[in-house]
């Protein structure tokens, strides 16, 4: 049950996985149209279908929106930067991006709100929100600011851990609640990123700079996620707060129905 409502809560992203892996395997390059660009029409069409079918909420999608600009923000520096690169054509591109890219993060904004729901999830003792900002903050100007000053993802790694390590996500399988402390969540979680990124470069949607065709991405990508959910997260709380509690608790079980 658990793998099967994990699944379901991951579900924008798995689409978006299989339409990368199809596309990969019939596209041809003679078709009118970019595989690139059917991947952004794909995704878009995904997102509308989410919100008709009501498996995202309209506050939901306010916060995947947020941190899909976000995200794509990011695309348009790091590229720019040669960290990684788009190697196909495509007319939805704009400075080397694929406009597709920002659902990628989308994919991860969607996860993160969508199995708060899924799973009843609450969090505590949960830090003060202005903290939670502050450190968001930090790690997303890290990501640009390294590339010119030196790089405190280390003191960064330490401040999730001073700032979440007490942090319990209280979830229920079935009418019993269990907990897993935030930090082993976003660690668990950065490591299937970490595959969805192997998906990603085997099929030569995009590659890092420096990367062989069939080479694994580097784990030290893990690290790079693992910061980077903790922004996802925090701007999900600017709006979905419900499940948010500052002193520690303890849920009871569900009543048999």
């Amino acid at each position: 049950m658990f793998t099967l409502k994990q699944g379901w809560a991951a579900l924008f992203g798995g689409l978006f996985l299989l339409a990368i892996i199809g596309t990969k395997l019939i596209w041809q390059a003679d078709w009118a149209l970019q595989r690139y660009d059917a991947l952004f029409l794909f995704a878009l069409l995904t997102q509308v279908l989410f919100l008709l079918f009501k498996l995202e909420s309209w506050e939901e999608a306010k916060v995947i929106a947020l941190f899909h600009l976000t995200g794509t923000a990011m695309e348009f520096f790091k590229v720019q930067a040669g960290s990684w690169a788009y190697p196909e054509p495509g007319l939805i591109k704009l400075m080397g991006v694929p406009l597709f890219s920002g659902f990628m993060y989308a994919a991860i904004g969607s996860y993160v709100a969508r199995v708060m729901r899924i799973f009843d999830m609450v969090m505590a003792p949960y830090p003060p929100l202005w903290m939670t900002w502050v450190l968001a903050g930090a790690i997303y100007v890290n990501f640009f600011a390294h590339h010119f000053l030196p790089d405190i993802r280390i003191a960064l790694f330490i401040a999730t851990l001073v700032l979440f390590g007490r942090v319990r996500i209280w979830f229920y399988i079935g009418a019993r609640p269990l907990w897993m402390p935030l930090p082993l969540a976003a660690f668990l979680t950065s490591f299937m990123v970490w595959i969805a990124e192997n998906v990603g470069t085997f099929t030569g949607t995009w590659r890092y700079a420096g990367q062989n065709p069939l080479d694994l991405v580097d784990f030290s990508k893990m690290g790079s996620w693992y910061l980077l959910l903790y922004v996802s997260f925090v701007t999900v709380t600017l709006v979905i707060r419900d499940g948010l509690s500052h002193r520690p608790v303890r849920p009871a079980p569900k009543a048999d129905r």
